[in-house]
């Protein structure tokens, strides 16, 4: 019959199989100790008649006789068999009356049936038996009745039949509770990722204050979906930001291009409604560009390109290239470069993050004024600190500058993506954005020690 429930079928399936590990597990256990109980009356059987084969064996004739009838009168619960036979197995005393076929001498013990000669009405009986040779031909015939060993072995084996059946009801009642408890484990899983399916982000898996393995599973499942939960987010607020930017840029550049397009008369007036078009499209295709570039940044893809950099000649270098802009907008750009330690890092990345820098404070500082850039040595930290004549960024705004299309100030130009790259090249390097509490300085703190691998 087919279960519909997969819980139920879960349960049987795994309850099953642990039924029958433990079931298997129980008639194992069961038969060796059967096996060991029966060798072990055997074992100390054959050790009784090497002892009677030693002990008798050292004896002469006439005392060998005296010490076997001493034996059996001796032999109070009446199960033990002594019989000693010439050469050609005719009996010479004892209390067998002859030697049963399939007993063989020096061969270990054997099972057979016995004719008592000392036993009143009894005119046979099973018995373990063994056949040992005297010094002079003769044979001694030793053996022990197996009334009470079999009576014993029966009720061991009524105890293992009886201890199995119970075992038997447990292992089921085992299996069916484990089976139960792990699909109900798994089932909450598949609940979790139905959910998911749906949409439905927020739900979790429970984890209990002592977590066992499924559990450390769950949790991991958590931070999962947490980190997921982030980048869901972070998509979305990227296409509401990719939006709202966006909007503003295509309606104007739309209707340029139809009031171009009405009032135009001639061709030098179509050329510079077109340059002005392509300009707006560069705009937008700008931002889209530094989009991308922040979330690759943001995906650690560029690690794999890390290398030891001298900060020195790459700050060097940055001052460089700012010097002829600066020099066209007015302002002074002072390079403070002083020895400092080697980093590991992308070298293309962290000049383009001085740059960023650089060009803000040329953007943002007073006009004329002067941009200074620093590299000094803070014990085994490189900081580098870029600042302007300007006032800075507000301390209230300092956490909202880094966010994507964040613009402090919107009278100037730009899409606000700025420091949010420069803080995506931070983060990669494992460095420190830090903002001065007075003033416009802006630092990046590199540590040599923060490779990340």
């Amino acid at each position: 019959m087919f279960l519909a429930d997969p819980r139920v079928r879960a349960t049987w399936r795994w309850g099953g199989a642990i039924a029958v590990l433990l079931i298997v597990q129980s008639v194992v256990l069961s038969g060796l100790f059967w096996l060991l109980a029966s060798n072990s009356h055997r074992h100390s059987a054959e050790a009784a008649f090497q002892a009677d084969c030693r002990t008798v064996g050292a004896l002469h004739d006439p005392e060998r006789h005296a010490a076997l009838r001493r034996m059996i009168a001796e032999d109070i619960h009446r199960d033990r068999f002594l019989a000693l036979f010439d050469a050609d197995r005719r009996l010479l005393d004892g209390n067998v009356a002859a030697i049963p076929p399939g007993v063989i001498v020096g061969r270990g013990s054997t099972i057979a049936t016995v004719v008592p000669t000392q036993l009143p009405g009894k005119t046979s009986d099973v018995a373990r038996l063994a056949l040992c040779a005297m010094p002079d031909g003769d044979l001694l015939l030793t053996g022990i009745d197996l009334d009470e060993a079999e009576e014993a072995l029966r009720v061991v084996e009524r105890s293992l039949i009886i201890g199995l059946a119970l075992g038997l009801v447990l292992a089921v009642g085992v299996g069916l509770i484990a089976g139960r408890r792990a699909a109900r484990q798994v089932d909450s899983v598949r609940e979790l990722t139905e959910a998911i399916v749906a949409g439905d982000l927020d739900v979790r898996l429970a984890v209990g204050a002592r977590p066992d393995s499924f559990e450390l599973l769950c949790a991991h499942i958590n931070t999962m979906l947490d980190r997921l939960q982030v980048l869901v987010s972070d998509v979305r607020v990227i296409g509401d930001d990719i939006a709202h930017q966006l909007r503003t840029p295509l309606t104007r550049l739309r209707a340029r291009i139809e009031r171009g397009l009405r009032e135009a008369g001639d061709r030098p007036a179509f050329e510079q409604v077109a340059e002005a078009a392509l300009a707006e499209i560069d705009t937008l295709l700008g931002i889209v560009a530094a989009l991308l570039r922040v979330r690759e940044l943001e995906n650690t893809a560029r690690r794999s390109r890390f290398a030891t950099i001298d900060l020195a000649h790459l700050v060097g270098d940055a001052c460089e290239l700012h010097t002829p802009t600066a020099e066209d907008r007015g302002i002074t750009l002072e390079c403070a470069i002083e020895p400092a330690p080697a980093v590991e890092g992308d070298a293309s990345l962290l000049i383009e993050a001085v740059s960023n820098l650089i060009d803000n404070a040329m953007k943002f500082g007073p006009a004329g004024g002067t941009v200074r850039v620093t590299l000094r040595r803070e014990g085994e930290a490189a900081v580098i600190t870029v600042a302007d004549d300007g006032a800075g960024v507000a301390p209230a705004e300092r956490a909202l500058v880094t966010q994507r299309f964040y613009r402090g100030r919107h009278e100037c130009e730009g899409a606000g993506l700025g420091l949010s790259l420069v803080k995506a090249i931070v983060d990669l390097h494992g460095f420190t954005l830090q903002f001065a509490d007075q003033g416009s300085a802006v630092s990046l703190i590199c540590r040599p020690t923060a490779r990340l691998n």
